[in-house]
Parts: structure tokens; C-alpha cells; sequence
């Protein structure tokens, strides 16, 4: 199903509603949300970016009479732009539409929401497939946070990953809390859970070039997109032929449904970082929360952004400044596209359930430039 969605045009701070482009990294500084500030920043390293972001604040429903709240969406896209791009055009208003008719956000509502991009996005690989076979082979994780009424719901498909920033009482030191579960087979619980799946299959995850790959093709077990691992109409040809599987199946491989988990707020919970995995490459949760704590909100992103290529330069024995020298493509031998949202929550905004104010609506990628 698609649900044709309101998009509000509302300036953010000192009218930058688009963020700012400098060489290969977008920002967007500072910005104001529901319940408090947020920050922004976006590296490429592939020839074409591959993450799309968004963040959303005002109403949550279709039909402007349910809740408010925020909206966060990270979308780290693989095999081309075609389902990162996609989720960062639907996602949103199918959980709007999904929230009007079931009068809130719950996890039903949430699952509803993946499930419906999934199969929108899956119809126009059909439609497309012939004339543009290689959509079939392009994917997305996605992880989305929704700020509602106090509560803090965490959806999570694929390996980013969104961390708590939590103040401790009695030291008043900063604790790095992970919200989300992620889907790689390099991790031993996932690649169980994976066998379990599939029992029939010695062959679902295998070792590959050092790493765990379901079939040996693609580390993350679930996705929106990959339509090749999800129906086996499309995993023939005219697809190429390294994303073709020497067997058919008969069940999908890989999974859309994310897994998700809802937290209350507490007035000690302090922000929140939601991230791709090329930033949790290089910076561990505690490392990357003691960054946002100890630094201003201004420009946060774009300090945890420039830490992870720091550590990504120094893995590699170079300076900082000649990592930043390289151009993308090449880029991508040395870290990953790399996006960042950190949402900081104000507790006296955060237990107000009868605010109103102006929706913002922005997306964080290079393509849309000032």
C-alpha cells in the first residue's frame, strides 16, 4: 500500500532547513525538535552515498488528530541508492497513515509501517526489474526512533544502531545505554538465530574473505530491499551474476521485520545517538556518549563524524588531514558512508503532552544541497 503524505516546507533555525554542504560532509548544526535540540552530519565514502537520514517533529498521525512527537530515521543503503532513498520517502508517511487508524504508535504500528515499505519498495523492483535488473540487489538497513508521550520506541533492521546517553545519580557521570538489537552474522547470537531460521541450509551463513555473510554475500540478516534474497523470481537472470545464487529458494533468505523495543523516559536520560555502522566501527557506545557529553550541543554530529575518521586514519597509520584528502570511491577503502543524529531530550518538554508548534521536516544527504 502507499499513503500520499502531508510534507510541511518549515524553516528550521535561521531558516536552514536543508543543513550545509562542505566537500563530501553535510551538516546541520543545531536544530530544534519537540522536545528539545538536535545535530546532524552525513560523510560519503562511496562513489554515490549510499545513507539517507531524516528527522521529523509535529504530528505523528495522517490525520493531524493523534499524537505528536519525533520521528528519526537512519537508512544505510548497499547496493546502490534505489531502497535507501526509497524508505527515506515512505517510511515516514506509512507510519503516519498507520497511526491515524489505529488512533497512536505501538509496536503494531511500527512493524505495520516496515512491512508496508517493504512491499511497496518490492512492487517497484517488479515493475522495474526488467528494464533496471540490478534494483533487485539494492537494500537498506533501517533504524527508526519515535519520541511519543513520554515513550521512546526503537525499530531496528540491520546493523545501525541508536544509543542512550544516561546520567548516573550519584556520580552524575554519563552512561552509554544501547537501544537497539542488531542483525549481523558476524555477531554469534544472530548467526544462531539465522541457522535456526533456516535448518535445512549448512550453507546460510558462511565465512567469507575473513567475515560472515549470509549465503557469503551480505553481512546483515535483515533489510528493507535485497529483493533477490527475499524472492527468488529475482535471483536469476538478467541479475549479475555474483548476486546469484547457484539454488533456488523457497523462503525468504533475508527479513524486513525489525526488532523493537520501547523505554520510558526518565528525566536522567539525556540524549540519544543514532548512528550507521560506519560509526561504530571506530567509536565504541561509551567513547562516542562521553564525546556528547563532555562537548557542545553545537556541532556535535560533525565532532562524532570527524572522531570515527580519526580512529579510522590512525588504524591506517596516516594523518587525519590526507584521509580528508581523498576523494569518494577511494574513500570507501578507508571507512564507510557515516551518519549521525544526536537528539537531545529536555524532561520538562519530554512529559509535556499537550505541546504544540511548528512541524520541521529535514533530510540528511549530500544530493540535497542549499
Amino acid at each position: 500500500m502507499t499513503i500520499s503524505c502531508w510534507k510541511p516546507t518549515v524553516e528550521g533555525d535561521e531558516g536552514d532547513v536543508k543543513g550545509k554542504v562542505d566537500g563530501l560532509l553535510w551538516y546541520k548544526d543545531l536544530g530544534n525538535h519537540l522536545y528539545g535540540e538536535f545535530s546532524m552530519a552525513v560523510i560519503q565514502a562511496n562513489s554515490s552515498l549510499e545513507d539517507y537520514s531524516q528527522l521529523e517533529s509535529g504530528p505523528l498521525s495522517s490525520d493531524y488528530l493523534g499524537p505528536q512527537g519525533t520521528f528519526v530515521g537512519v537508512y544505510d543503503g548497499h547496493g546502490g541508492t534505489a531502497a535507501s532513498h526509497f524508505v527515506s520517502e515512505n517510511l515516514f508517511c506509512n507510519l503516519k497513515g498507520f497511526a491515524a487508524e489505529h488512533q497512536g504508535i505501538s509496536e503494531k504500528v511500527i512493524k505495520r509501517a516496515f512491512s508496508a515499505t517493504e512491499d511497496d519498495f518490492l512492487s517497484v523492483v517488479k515493475k522495474q526489474w526488467l528494464n533496471k535488473p540490478q534494483i533487485a540487489s539494492s537494500g537498506s538497513c533501517c533504524l527508526a526512533g519515535i519520541i511519543c508521550n513520554g515513550m521512546l520506541y526503537i525499530a531496528n533492521a540491520g546493523d545501525s544502531r541508536a544509543v542512550l546517553g544516561r546520567m548516573q545519580r550519584g556520580t552524575r557521570e554519563t552512561l552509554a545505554v544501547q537501544l537497539s538489537a542488531e542483525h549481523n552474522v558476524n555477531i554469534e547470537t544472530e548467526r544462531d538465530d539465522v541457522r535456526s531460521k533456516h535448518p535445512y541450509d549448512s550453507q546460510i551463513v558462511v565465512m567469507k574473505h575473513t567475515v560472515w555473510r549470509v549465503k557469503g554475500i551480505i553481512q546483515v540478516s535483515r533489510s528493507i530491499g535485497d529483493a533477490y534474497l527475499k524472492k527468488a523470481e529475482f535471483n536469476r537472470e538478467p541479475l549479475p551474476p555474483k548476486f546469484r545464487l547457484p539454488e533456488t529458494f523457497f523462503k525468504p533468505i533475508l527479513s524486513s521485520e525489525p526488532s523493537i523495543s520501547i523505554h520510558k523516559l526518565h528525566p536522567e536520560d539525556q540524549f540519544i545517538i543514532f548512528a550507521s555502522d560506519g560509526l561504530w566501527e571506530h567509536l565504541s557506545n561509551q567513547v562516542a556518549v562521553n564525546i556528547v557529553s563532555n562537548n557542545p550541543r553545537n556541532g556535535i554530529a560533525r565532532r562524532l563524524v570527524k572522531a570515527a575518521l580519526r580512529e579510522a586514519a590512525k588504524k591506517r597509520e596516516m594523518r587525519y588531514s590526507d584521509l580528508q584528502k581523498i576523494e569518494q570511491g577511494v574513500r570507501r577503502h578507508f571507512h564507510d558512508d557515516i551518519t549521525v543524529i544526536v537528539v537531545y531530550l529536555n524532561p520538562k518538554l519530554v512529559d509535556n503532552n499537550s505541546l504544540w508548534s511548528s512541524p520541521l521536516s529535514i533530510k540528511g544527504n549530500r544530493h540535497d544541497k542549499c
